[in-house]
């Protein structure tokens, strides 16, 4: 027997051969650009496969949403219809509903500027917080009974790139909503900006009437505002700050020679036992409160959280009262649905452009 045939077996070998399987590490090295690929191989994360996985299920989820809503509204037409030809729908409830829609298209008159130039002055966190509290002001704009024009100026930077994440950019949708890239100085230095029909640069009395019509809201300033008026703007700075920076609503109005004013929490609420620190939408949501009722004390009642009433004292054995942890779980259940749903953290302690005295 040659010596060839002595190192290679005649008979083929049973045991079978088990392929080497790399490690995870090596399979992600065998993921990696190599030199020749020109980077073109792109590696995911696991939490930016988590983020795509989630953004999808979002994203399935939406439309069956849809679907049921939209199935929802041709079952209430078809129950409404049954019972306009049973003759058991009253024509005049109808009618006054229409009546109150079109008293809601007309609005209060006047206009709310958010001033969205405190970009740079935030973190993220902070971004996701202000792009939450603008939705639900969007939202109480968008159901109240007299609602305002509502403005949002110097809309640029990060929270404009949140704005555009958030389904799609249907903030540009909302409705009674106008987004201006410029300052609202826009509404004084623009030809035409405040509604005139001038084609030539706005005269001297132009410039101040338009200037005495905007009031900048800022806890800072010594006067009290009295009373909303419809041919006035309010300014509300949108900034979420957890009061880090003290007058600087009130320094800005004052170089730029606009009046400015605070709300008159101290005059009707003098037992406010924690810091009246209020978010953009509860600033907002008290004015159009004021408007609905003409009533300062009820507005700051209906919208102020209930927790910034109690003093957080316990009462006997340690334990706060029902009626107390009722309030407190309402606030924190608030707080944690707009962290959830929108990734901000709306709640009371995120300070803005607008802190109550």
């Amino acid at each position: 027997m040659s010596i060839l045939e002595e190192l290679v077996p005649s008979q083929p070998i049973d045991t079978p051969i088990t392929p080497i399987t790399p490690s995870n590490d090596e399979q992600v090295d065998s993921l990696a650009p190599s030199p020749e690929s020109n980077g073109q191989a792109k590696i995911m994360s696991k939490k930016a496969m988590k983020k795509a996985a989630k953004a999808e299920r979002y994203q399935s989820f939406k439309l069956e949403r849809r679907a049921r809503e939209k199935q929802m509204q041709k079952e209430k037409k078809r129950i409404k219809a049954q019972k306009r030809a049973a003759g058991e729908l009253d024509d005049s409830a109808e009618l006054e509903e229409k009546a109150r829609k079109r008293q809601k298209m007309s609005g209060f008159g006047g206009k709310v500027v958010l001033d969205l130039a405190f970009d740079d002055l935030m973190s993220d966190k902070e971004i996701n917080s202000l792009c939450s509290q603008l939705a639900y002001t969007y939202s109480a704009n968008r159901n109240a009974s007299y609602p305002f024009t509502l403005i949002c100026t110097s809309l640029n930077g990060r929270t404009r790139d949140r704005l555009q994440a958030i389904n799609d950019g249907a903030y540009k949708r909302w409705a009674r909503t106008e987004w201006w890239d410029d300052s609202y100085e826009r509404f004084w230095l623009s030809p035409g900006a405040s509604g005139s029909s001038e084609k030539a640069g706005p005269t001297s009395a132009d410039l101040d009437a338009r200037q005495q019509s905007l009031v900048y809201l800022t806890a800072d300033s010594g006067e009290e505002i009295e009373e909303l008026k419809p041919d006035e703007t309010y300014i509300i700075g949108a900034l979420v700050d957890r009061n880090r920076y003290k007058n600087l609503t009130l320094d800005k109005a004052n170089k730029q020679t606009i009046r400015h004013a605070r709300l008159p929490i101290g005059k009707y609420i003098s037992t406010l036992p924690t810091r009246k620190v209020l978010t953009v939408n509860q600033v907002f949501e008290i004015m159009l409160k004021w408007v609905e009722t003409r009533n300062w004390e009820e507005a700051f009642h209906s919208i102020i959280p209930k927790r910034k009433f109690l003093d957080g004292k316990k009462g006997k054995g340690g334990k706060r009262s029902e009626e107390e942890e009722v309030a407190l779980e309402g606030d924190e259940d608030a707080g944690a649905q707009v962290e959830t749903v929108n990734g901000g953290d709306a709640g009371a302690n995120s300070g803005n452009g607008y802190t109550g005295r």
